[in-house]
């Protein structure tokens, strides 16, 4: 699976994008699997009121299901005009 990340959360955890296998059922099992392998996905990771997420490039809820997906994006939610 390819994760992705944008803004605030890339600059916490050093690193636009990354390859990994996981066994993760969904975003928020993701989120748990990733900051226990590291403090850096802790610390950008940790507050999802504070995160969006997209599965395979489509907003998707933290509890959606993984399956089949390619591609998990966690972002900061934007503001626009």
């Amino acid at each position: 699976m390819e994760l992705v990340y944008f803004a605030w959360v890339r600059e916490r955890i050093g690193r636009a994008r990354e390859s990994i296998e996981t066994q993760a059922a969904t975003p928020l099992q993701l989120i748990e699997e990733l900051s226990a392998r590291d403090e850096r996905y802790g610390a950008a990771l940790s507050d999802v009121s504070a995160l969006r997420v997209a599965i395979d490039q489509e907003l998707a809820d933290f509890d959606t299901k993984l399956t089949g997906a390619r591609e998990v994006a966690f972002f900061p939610p934007m503001t626009g005009g």
